[in-house]
């Protein structure tokens, strides 16, 4: 539970008043990444041993996945209060949640806070406050925000009216100001440090090509054989982004709000700089809302995460990624392949309602 001792080691900096960002955490000499925020959540855990520590956060990462699954059933549609066991203890053992338990890693906590948010009724006094609050203890749940501003201002364009979006959006972003004005009150040098330096520091959170970044740059420099794959991600990564956008707000204005909200996942997990494999844990409402409409898609993308083929090619000290062949390029961007085919299966069905109207 190698990022469960980070979470532990950025609590004790914040209780010591130490250097947030000059701390290097485990064996591994492991960095802080995220925003100060993050840091402030996870004083508790300095209070605890190692060993209750541990089990309080395996035991609460599996309640996080009860209620994770019982949000994306909600979401896909599924009514039946049972299936949330049976899909639960399927999906622990998937790759990605798999290995967020085993890192102790707050991959489920994000996820719940953003789908608790999108799988409530429209207007709710409290929309937004779980995508803000996920954005300020990791950036990549920002895009959620995003994906609601940009429905609410086309919605406008074409009906007069995208205020349901445009406040969900609104409220996103006064939760996530408030979370970094108290982060920045409570630790202001870290704030300091992190908003105007850390934040463009991508190289900070691990190796581009390792096999475990399940990322559209992670991809580009395996199967360009280089550190850092430059432009060609920069343009890959704004088309994605573009595509995966226009996606999730036409299945929004659509009133398909689950595959909305798995399409904007999978695009912030396609153009963030890194990606690791645990961050995939949205594969799980993947699987559900492709089960609801084609389930030979549903069984590939769940052979896929449950597969862990991306263990499979040559990994860990010595840079082997940087050398990978046809076979083992292909293995490694098995989750960027999928999330790609899940967004592509998504503009079929919508062009294909389009043209039934």
């Amino acid at each position: 539970m190698i990022d469960l001792m980070v979470y532990r080691a950025q609590g004790e900096t914040v209780r010591a008043g130490g250097d947030l960002y000059a701390l290097r955490a485990t064996e591994a000499h492991l960095p802080t990444t995220y925003p100060p925020f993050a840091a402030l959540l996870f004083t508790p855990l300095t209070l605890l041993d190692t060993a209750s520590m541990r089990t309080v956060a395996t035991a609460g990462n599996l309640a996080l996945l009860v209620a994770f699954v019982a949000l994306s059933l909600r979401l896909a549609g599924h009514a039946r209060v049972e299936c949330v066991w049976w899909v639960s203890a399927a999906a622990v053992w998937c790759e990605p949640v798999w290995t967020t338990l085993r890192y102790g890693q707050i991959n489920l906590l994000l996820a719940v806070l953003a789908l608790w948010d999108l799988s409530r009724r429209p207007g709710h006094r409290w929309a937004g406050v779980g995508i803000g609050i996920a954005a300020a203890i990791k950036l990549t749940p920002a895009l959620f925000a995003v994906f609601l501003l940009v429905t609410g201002v086309v919605a406008h364009t074409r009906r007069g009216s995208g205020g349901p979006w445009l406040r969900h959006a609104g409220g996103a972003a006064a939760a996530f100001t408030g979370a970094t004005l108290l982060a920045a009150a409570v630790l202001p040098h870290d704030s300091w440090r992190f908003w105007t330096r850390m934040v463009f520091a991508a190289g900070r959170v691990g190796l581009v090509e390792n096999t475990a970044n399940q990322s559209l740059r992670g991809v580009l420099a395996r199967l360009l054989h280089t550190t850092e794959p430059g432009a060609p991600w920069v343009a890959a990564a704004a088309l994605a982004g573009t595509a995966g956008l226009a996606a999730a707000v036409a299945a929004e204005l659509r009133g398909e709000r689950a595959w909305a909200t798995v399409a904007c996942a999978v695009t912030a997990l396609l153009v963030s700089p890194v990606s690791w494999s645990h961050h995939w844990v949205w594969c799980v409402p993947m699987v559900l809302v492709l089960a609801a409409v084609n389930r030979t898609a549903a069984l590939c993308a769940a052979v896929v995460f449950c597969a862990y083929a991306l263990w499979w090619v040559p990994h860990g000290p010595g840079r082997f990624e940087l050398h990978q062949n046809g076979l083992e390029l292909t293995l490694s961007a098995l989750y960027v392949g999928t999330g790609f085919a899940f967004l592509a299966l998504a503009g079929v069905r919508l062009w294909r309602t389009y043209r039934s109207v």
